[in-house]
C-alpha cells in the first residue's frame, strides 16, 4: 500500500489547468526540471500528479463499466491504494501536440530530454520495458526518488 502524504504543495497546473499537487521536494524538483528543459527549448507538461485512493478507485470503476476486466485494468493502472501517484512523488509527463499517456511519447524531444536529464533532477522512469512490476511500458510516468 502507498500511503497518501499528510500534505502536498501546489506545483503548478497540469495541461488541463487542474491544480498539480506533489510532495514539497517533488514539487520543487519538478519546477527546476521544467525550467531546465525550457532553457533547452523543450516543453514538459504535467499530465497527472497526486491521485487519491478514491480517485484511483474511480478510474477502476469507469473502466469496469466500459467492460474491461480487472486483469486488463491492472496491466495499465495500479489498484487503488497501490499507485505511485498516491505518494505525491509520481508525475505523468507529456508535451504539447502529443496525446497523454501514450507510448508514442518516447519519440518526442521531451522524452529524449528526460532520458538524459531527469536523473539529475531526482526523477526516474518507473515502468521501463520489461519492468518487474508487470506494468506496461510507460515512458510518460516518472517518479521523484530522492
Amino acid at each position: 500500500m502507498v500511503a497518501e502524504p499528510d500534505w502536498l504543495l501546489l506545483a503548478g497546473f497540469d495541461r488541463y489547468r487542474r491544480p498539480l499537487w506533489l510532495r514539497p521536494s517533488a514539487a520543487r524538483a519538478r519546477q527546476a526540471m521544467r525550467r531546465a528543459a525550457a532553457a533547452d527549448g523543450v516543453v514538459l507538461e504535467a499530465v497527472s500528479g497526486f491521485r487519491s485512493h478514491d480517485y484511483q478507485l474511480g478510474i477502476f470503476e469507469r473502466k469496469l463499466a466500459r467492460g474491461q476486466t480487472v486483469a486488463q485494468i491492472l496491466e495499465v493502472n495500479a489498484a487503488p491504494g497501490y499507485s505511485e501517484h498516491h505518494g505525491g512523488e509520481a508525475l505523468d509527463i507529456g508535451t504539447p501536440g502529443e496525446p497523454p499517456a501514450e507510448e508514442s511519447f518516447e519519440a518526442t524531444p521531451a522524452f529524449a530530454w528526460l532520458a538524459v536529464h531527469a536523473g539529475a533532477h531526482g526523477f526516474a522512469m518507473s515502468y521501463p520495458r520489461g519492468n518487474p512490476h508487470g506494468i506496461v511500458y510507460e515512458p510518460w510516468h516518472w517518479r521523484f526518488a530522492r
